[in-house]
């Protein structure tokens, strides 16, 4: 018998659903870099999407300006004022850009990050015997939020054949009939895959007539090149019947630490959305708010100089990846370079892969499995690094190929 003075560790086991979780592997990944690094070893480090370009001096301006007023400290209310022009600004620079009209007060939902936002979703929606239909690969807060939930997580394999695009046609009608959500985003995190409004038209029809809700991140939607632009889901007739879609100030305006975003669409999963996060969070800091409605409102300079940094760093570095024999393509979006392992490593997995790359070659990468089982067999660099660390990078992966 345990004595009672006896101290029993057991009772702060974590929940099931926490087990339920895959491996967080881009924490072993920082974890090998700072190994590295503590060694006095030089790493460049492409393995995470934080953008390193800087914010808007604008949006900076406004934020600056927004921490001095008394009334920019207290909780955010949703009736407030700097609440509602936010809302209106976010309305507004959707109908610039994708000539859709959108309802401040119902349609719009301010969020802390998309992430938060994704998750949360998950969470209002999802019972323990509901379906989400999440494609693999994908960001990992698609699946993770569904496992979090205590939903149950159906992949949809993202294959090369396919151009990284879901096939929906011969699912099982069981798995169709539990089917509660879909989400879908493109462009796509991590493959930089891209769709057209065909596609996103079939997906909106295709949800409609099973009753599933469709959830579209929109996180690129900045970033696409040669001349191409990216749907929005709602440029599809009917979306508004049953999408939302997730836009994000981190990539776009390089404000990825002040998390901000928001969600639009379907007002009634929009309300669900709002109830979810008003038991668990207290709103956005506002003169973060306030920062948002400069970057939405002020000149998009900085967007465009973004997206055009990023595409001739892309160019840059796959010119350089086929110069020392590792084919890879050119993505037509995001700032994502989506490539298959050389076949000399094809016997390691991508964790092992990237693993290998940080110790030998002192580059970091995000092996393909971090984004789901889909994944495996791939790796994900991206293009936050300035050019001449590019050509670092090109260069020691080419020593590291050249051996042996």
């Amino acid at each position: 018998m345990k004595r009672a003075t006896e101290f029993d560790a057991n009772f702060m086991q974590e929940a099931n659903r926490l087990k339920r979780l895959p491996p967080y592997l881009f924490a072993v990944i920082d974890q090998l870099i700072k190994q590295q690094t503590a060694a006095g070893k030089d790493v460049i480090d492409l393995s995470m999407g934080s953008p390193d370009l800087p914010p808007p001096p604008n949006v900076v301006a406004a934020l600056a300006e927004g921490v001095k007023r008394a009334d920019m400290h207290g909780y955010s209310r949703a009736d407030g004022e700097v609440e509602r022009n936010l809302r209106k600004a976010i309305a507004d620079w959707y109908h610039r850009k994708f000539n859709v009209e959108l309802c401040p007060n119902t349609e719009v939902l301010p969020l802390i990050g998309s992430k938060e936002g994704l998750a949360h979703l998950s969470l209002g929606f999802l019972n323990n015997d509901d379906i989400a239909l999440v494609p693999s690969p994908t960001y990992p807060i698609h699946f993770n939020g569904v496992i979090m939930a205590g939903g149950i997580l159906y992949q949809l394999p993202l294959l090369a054949e396919n151009k990284f695009l879901p096939v929906v046609d011969k699912l099982d009608p069981h798995v169709i009939r539990q089917s509660k959500l879909m989400i879908l985003s493109y462009p796509h995190n991590p493959t930089a895959a891209t769709c057209d409004i065909g596609f996103m038209q079939e997906m909106v029809d295709w949800c409609k007539r099973h009753h599933i809700i469709l959830a579209h991140d929109f996180a690129y939607s900045d970033f696409v090149y040669d001349g191409h632009k990216a749907p929005s889901v709602f440029n599809a007739k009917g979306a508004k019947d049953v999408a939302i879609e997730f836009h994000s100030f981190s990539k776009s305006y390089s404000m990825a630490g002040w998390r901000l975003a928001f969600a639009v669409g379907n007002a009634s999963i929009l309300k669900t959305l709002n109830k979810t996060k008003s038991y668990i969070d207290f709103g956005i800091f506002r003169a973060v708010q306030l920062a948002g409605i400069e970057a939405l409102n002020g000149p998009q300079d900085s967007v465009k100089h973004a997206a055009e940094t990023y595409h001739k760093r892309m160019k840059l570095f796959v010119e350089g990846m086929n110069s020392i024999g590792w084919e890879t393509p050119m993505p037509g979006a995001t700032f994502y370079i989506w490539a298959h392992i050389p076949m000399k490593y094809s016997g390691l997995s991508s964790l092992e892969f990237s693993q290998l790359m940080i110790e030998e070659a002192g580059v970091a990468c995000a092996p393909g499995t971090g984004f789901g089982e889909y994944g495996e067999g791939y790796v994900r660099f991206a293009m936050v690094q300035g050019e001449e660390r590019l050509k670092q990078a090109i260069k020691r992966i080419g020593q590291m190929l050249s051996v042996g």
